[in-house]
């Protein structure tokens, strides 16, 4: 997707900076933004900012851009407070898919307040674990105050590592292969994440096929 949605950006000049806040809001405060491509989109945005495509003050786009991305997150935990586990007990669907509702409150639940950081980093996860810190009716205050630094980690930070790369001449010319390989970086927790939980379902069927063996030979 972001191969499609580079030549746009460059098409777009400093309005770029609106679709970019759209998907950052959409991909952490939607439960239907899972699929959109927030690492690579927020690097690409940090080398058009670099080279002149967009031509605003970086300060202004960081701005924006963490205030989408909190946005996000904070109508995220309000939907799963206001709605609860209703939320996660809807139908499948191509929009909502509940494996990827699951893999967000494991993570939130192993790593606590501190998901609502690192899920940031971790596609997927980072649309879905707002909303479960809502529906565990986490406390605003404490909410807030992650989601706050969270945001400004990820959005602030994936652009001005951007923007930085961005003057070196070869990201410049090839920002296209950049913004794909960032989509594969981002896309390593998440398949760690699976690896690690199909060698532990492994184990348990081991240690179940184990146990039972005794009592085939006592009978």
């Amino acid at each position: 997707m972001i191969a499609f949605l580079t030549p746009l950006l460059y098409s777009l000049g400093p309005a770029a900076l609106l679709l970019a806040m759209v998907i950052v809001f959409a991909e952490t405060g939607l439960l239907v933004g899972f699929f959109l491509p927030g690492d690579s989109l927020l690097f690409t945005v940090g080398i058009l900012v670099a080279t002149g495509v967009i031509h605003l003050p970086l300060v202004l786009v960081a701005a924006c851009l963490f205030g989408a991305a909190a946005a996000g997150d904070q109508v995220g935990y309000l939907l799963g407070r206001r709605f609860g586990p209703r939320v996660f007990n809807r139908n499948e669907s191509r929009l909502f898919s509940r494996s990827h509702a699951q893999r967000a409150e494991t993570f939130f639940a192993k790593h606590g307040s501190k998901a609502v950081i690192l899920a940031r980093f971790v596609p997927v996860v980072r649309t879905f674990t707002p909303v479960v810190a809502g529906v565990a009716r986490m406390p605003r205050r404490t909410f807030t105050v992650f989601n706050l630094a969270g945001a400004a980690l990820w959005a602030v930070g994936l652009l001005v590592a951007g923007y930085f790369l961005g003057g070196v001449p070869i990201v410049a010319t090839h920002v296209e292969l950049f913004a794909i390989g960032m989509v594969a970086v981002s896309l390593v927790p998440a398949a760690a994440a699976v690896v690690r939980h199909k060698i532990g379902a492994r184990h348990e069927a081991d240690g179940d096929s184990v146990s039972v063996e005794p009592l085939e030979v006592l009978r």
